[in-house]
């Protein structure tokens, strides 16, 4: 399973025509302690770059934005009960959505681990 991570701090994980989507544990550090998320209901169609989610903290709500086109095939409910997991697992168990690729050839334009953590050492 390929990752790849954008410079808005989203993480994709790819599975052949499928994608799970998440944040990074460098955005939920920035963010604080994650108190409600708002995902993206099935069926959704998603644009890259476009609003795809809300995650809400003690200090301030961010969007989460599609790192590429592409449809949700499901969100992650335990996130509903428990939202707190993106703050302890945030590229686990605390990723937001699922979704399937409208555009593979988008992922090129995505950082593998190695930019994507020299990205956030120049921040």
């Amino acid at each position: 399973m390929a990752r790849y991570f954008t410079d808005e701090h989203e993480w994709i994980d790819v599975d052949g025509d499928t994608a799970t989507v998440g944040i990074t544990d460098y955005a939920q550090g920035q963010l604080g302690d994650i108190v409600f998320v708002e995902l993206p209901s099935a069926g959704t169609s998603l644009s890259k770059g476009g609003d795809a989610a809300v995650v809400e903290s003690v200090k301030a709500a961010s969007d989460v934005y599609a790192p590429i086109d592409g449809e949700v095939t499901e969100g992650n409910a335990a996130l509903e009960d428990d939202p707190a997991l993106v703050n302890t697992a945030p590229e686990g168990d605390g990723w937001f959505f699922k979704m399937t690729i409208g555009d593979a050839s988008q992922l090129d334009g995505l950082m593998d681990e190695a930019a994507y953590k020299s990205f956030c050492d120049s921040l």
